[in-house]
């Protein structure tokens, strides 16, 4: 691919789900300054729950990037109290997706600027504001897209799916509903379009609840195959399973092996270079056989100098696909 030249001032674009695309936001906006990148967040996962609107994955990235996560679970804020939770399931009401009082806060602000009519785009600019985070964060679309599974226990949205459910249901087809008509947000289309763009990257996300539903809505695939950018993506599977979540039993389920070349394959002609963890560094030559370039390194991010490493790394891989 032929990337953009020096003179002014690399931008990148990070497409992210929730916990795993969050920590290498985290080592990215400390290795970038925050005018050169953009993250563009999986809403498939969003619903509405007790009146509200819930946007899981951009909570997830909003707080980290703030450093406001709980550090422990990877999302929700830290130093939480869950006193609405008990006075709920002392009311009988619905508790099986805890939220708790600080995340409270966010949601109810969230919903009052979307009933007084404002975008996501912009709810998620001005939470971002207020908590002191620079990097632009963004929904994948303004639309409403969402995440539905076929299951053996039937058609379930994605939070009762993964949430109530604890993922244990069997999963034989995926579906973004409303992904079709869905158009990307101003500022994603935006982003992707930058003349300065020097790489597009993939999370290590989950490629089917998280990725999947950003790459379904047809103008961001489209600017996505035609950007002349590098496209890198981070494998999620490390030496046969996920680091985190369903994607090793969705890969199962689905009838595919479990390693990074299904995810080389599921990605096809739309990433350009692939980073594999070491473990799994016995496949790097037929994944390049007939797919995209592959870097072996380090892609479990457990410490923060694990999260900046694999952004260098990241960052580097745009740079030799240029």
């Amino acid at each position: 691919m032929q990337g953009n030249g020096d003179k002014a001032e690399k931008r990148y674009v990070l497409l992210s789900g929730g916990v795993g695309g969050a920590k290498l936001a985290l080592g990215l906006s400390r290795i970038l300054p925050p005018s050169a990148l953009t993250i563009i967040a999986n809403t498939g996962d969003d619903f509405e729950h007790l009146g509200l609107h819930i946007s899981p994955d951009l909570d997830t990235l909003l707080y980290t990037l703030a450093g406001e996560v709980n550090i422990d679970t990877g999302w929700g804020r830290r130093d939480e109290t869950w006193h609405c939770m008990d006075a709920l399931e002392k009311l009988g009401g619905e508790t099986w997706f805890r939220l708790g009082d600080r995340d409270l806060a966010t949601h109810l602000e969230r919903s009052r600027r979307l009933s007084a009519g404002e975008s996501l785009s912009e709810v998620t600019a001005a939470l971002c504001k207020k908590m002191g985070v620079e990097i632009r964060l963004l929904p994948m679309s303004d639309q409403k897209v969402r995440t539905r599974l076929t299951t053996d226990r039937g058609v379930l949205d994605f939070q009762h799916y993964f949430v109530r459910d604890a993922a244990a249901p069997v999963i034989t087809r995926l579906e973004y509903a409303g992904a079709g008509t869905a158009r990307a947000s101003d500022g994603v289309r935006e982003a992707l379009g930058d003349p300065q763009l020097a790489g597009l990257v993939i999370a290590p996300s989950n490629p089917y609840l998280s990725i999947n539903p950003i790459l379904a809505i047809p103008d961001i695939r489209k600017a996505i195959k035609e950007t002349s950018a590098p496209r890198v993506a981070v494998s999620p599977i490390v030496a046969g399973a996920a680091i985190k979540g369903p994607t090793a039993k969705i890969m199962r389920e689905l009838g595919h092996e479990i390693s990074s070349r299904t995810v080389a394959d599921h990605y096809g002609t739309l990433i350009d270079h692939l980073l594999i963890d070491a473990a799994d560094s016995a496949c790097a030559n037929g994944i390049e056989h007939s797919g995209p370039a592959v870097t072996v390194c380090n892609t479990v991010m457990t410490s923060d100098k694990d999260k900046m490493d694999l952004a260098r790394r990241v960052i580097a891989s745009c740079e030799m696909s240029s």
